[in-house]
């Protein structure tokens, strides 16, 4: 299959081959098979913080014995760990700086 350019912004969930305003955040080269996993990720991503907000409003539940931030954070570096896969040179580098994906990452 052949990879076409993407811009993701994680934030706002969005792909898209156009690139405009801030949707840029990361520039990633993707098969539609992949586009496919990276949607399934970040709609993941949306569906564990909906489920944390929730959980934020029970009053008696630590945040470090909860397992719908659990989810988050996993679906959180998975969708870096692809993105980081998929990545530009600038992308890739990003992701290494910020130390998300731990020493072994590769």
């Amino acid at each position: 299959m052949e990879k076409k350019k993407y811009y993701v912004n994680i934030g706002s969930g969005e792909i898209s081959q156009i690139k405009y305003d801030n949707n840029d955040s990361f520039t990633i080269h993707a098969t539609a098979d992949e586009i496919v996993m990276l949607r399934a990720k970040l709609d993941n991503m949306g569906e564990s913080a909906n489920r944390t907000y929730w959980r934020a409003h029970v009053p008696i539940m630590p945040y470090h014995n909860d397992q719908s931030n659990d989810a988050y954070d996993s679906e959180l570096v998975e969708t870096y760990q692809l993105l980081h896969d998929l990545g530009d040179d600038a992308t890739r580098e990003h992701i290494e700086s910020i130390g998300i994906l731990g020493e072994n990452h590769m």
